[in-house]
């Protein structure tokens, strides 16, 4: 559309964008670009929370350990029996130990792409990117398949997206971003749901007004506009947020009782993953969480024992726990994964670098009973023993949880039919 060339459409659209812009709220504009879709009435999780480990973190030294491997490949580590006979994880996980029986651990997951952007796009959308398509992320899939509460935004990532979040389904589907990440004992200021410089909901609601006006005076002719009816619509969800005291109590996590806030760690991992379990329970219906730094091509060993391995074992456990004591993790299903693994052989630098023939990811919710070990690798880490198990068949298992069909069609906007998922099937015995 050409803005310049639609007198009457420019200053409406500068009204309906500017007006709440001009206090400093990014929320309208989120809002703008976010949807509803279709229920399904049948899943067994009516949310999702996928946990990101950006970098690619060692299978051989988390979930998947080679204690008989040879130096060369073992590592440091020592494995510790968990709370499910027979399954042993890394001594720096014990909170992940004595919980092991809420997840699945697949082992022997394997793909060939060795770059971070391109790993990233895989196992975060199950589709092996291709340069002509842009493949939609999970949240965007359930931003557009289900339902949520108007006040509450569909698809909530911690603190930022990857850019890739929308692909081919458009902006309308994509997630609002929290920008900061939350810390312990602190007021979050979410942005585009707190007001400052003296900005009042009185204010907002004067703006929401004076649009409404303009409706009526623009008559038929914006309602014919596919992009004022959206702008419209999402402006009207913007104003319901920011006068939802639902909303607001969402993001407090000050509200939380001491009997769940005390399942997690203090640090910005943990409190993401206690912010998580409050938005689906309050009805968000996926929550993306970042845990970056596992691109540990040197000093592997050092920065997993006093950097990342207790993090991620406090936010994690405590995710897990407290959406069992919530009643929520039967109806929430939970991804975690890097988008590789990493080299079973350790390099000169006391380091791993990237290894995409053999990682591990864990599921749990949704119907999934924990508690097991689903796949493997060789004997080495260096590859799955037997058939191994792909992005894809993440995917269209985590798809299947939420009652979405990983083979449905969608179209992209120049009209080519493309199946959500394109190569994958659920995997066989994870939901039973």
């Amino acid at each position: 559309m050409n803005f310049l060339n639609s007198g009457g459409i420019q200053r409406r659209d500068f009204l309906q964008v500017g007006a709440l812009a001009g206090i400093g709220l990014g929320l309208p504009e989120y809002l703008a670009l976010a949807g509803e879709g279709a229920e399904q009435a049948t899943a067994k999780a009516k949310a999702a929370i996928f946990v990101r480990l950006g970098g690619g973190p060692s299978h051989m030294d988390t979930f998947d350990l080679k204690p008989d491997a040879p130096d060369t490949h073992r590592g440091e580590f020592k494995e510790i029996a968990t709370s499910v006979p027979g399954i042993r994880i890394c001594e720096h996980l014990p909170k992940l130990a004595q919980c092991a029986d809420k997840y699945v651990i697949l082992r022997g997951v394997s793909h060939n792409l060795a770059a971070h952007e391109l790993g990233v796009q895989y196992l975060g959308t199950g589709n092996r990117p291709v340069p002509a398509l842009r493949y939609p992320s999970y949240g965007a899939v359930v931003a557009k398949e289900l339902t949520s509460p108007r006040d509450l935004p569909p698809y909530v990532a911690i603190p930022t997206e990857s850019g890739y979040a929308t692909g081919y389904l458009g902006v309308e589907h994509g997630p609002f971003e929290t920008g900061p990440m939350p810390q312990a004992g602190k007021p979050m200021r979410v942005r585009g749901l707190t007001l400052g410089n003296g900005v009042t909901l009185a204010d907002v609601d004067r703006r929401q007004d004076m649009l409404k006006r303009y409706d009526s005076a623009f008559g038929d002719f914006a309602k014919r506009d596919k992009l004022l009816t959206g702008m419209d619509e999402f402006s009207q969800r913007a104003h319901a947020m920011m006068r939802s005291d639902k909303t607001r109590e969402a993001f407090d996590l000050g509200r939380e009782s001491a009997t769940i806030s005390g399942l997690f760690g203090t640090d910005s991992f943990s409190q993401s993953c206690l912010l998580a379990t409050r938005l689906v329970g309050a009805g968000v219906r996926f929550v993306t969480v970042n845990l970056d730094g596992w691109d540990t091509h040197s000093d592997n060993f050092r920065a997993l024992k006093t950097q990342k391995l207790p993090v991620l074992d406090s936010g994690l456990s405590g995710l897990f726990l407290a959406l069992h004591e919530k009643g929520l993790l039967e109806s929430t299903a939970v991804l975690v994964t890097g988008e590789f693994g990493r080299t079973p052989t350790i390099n000169a630098r006391a380091g791993r670098d990237h290894w995409p023939r053999a990682m591990c990811c864990l599921l749990a919710g949704g119907g999934i009973q924990g508690g097991r070990v689903i796949g493997e690798s060789d004997a080495k880490g260096e590859g799955p023993k037997d058939t191994p198990i792909s992005p894809d068949n993440v995917a269209a298992s985590f798809y299947q949880t939420l009652g979405i069909d990983p083979r449905k069609e969608y179209h992209t906007p120049t009209g080519r039919p493309v199946m959500l998922v394109r190569d994958g099937a659920p995997i066989r015995d994870l939901l039973g």
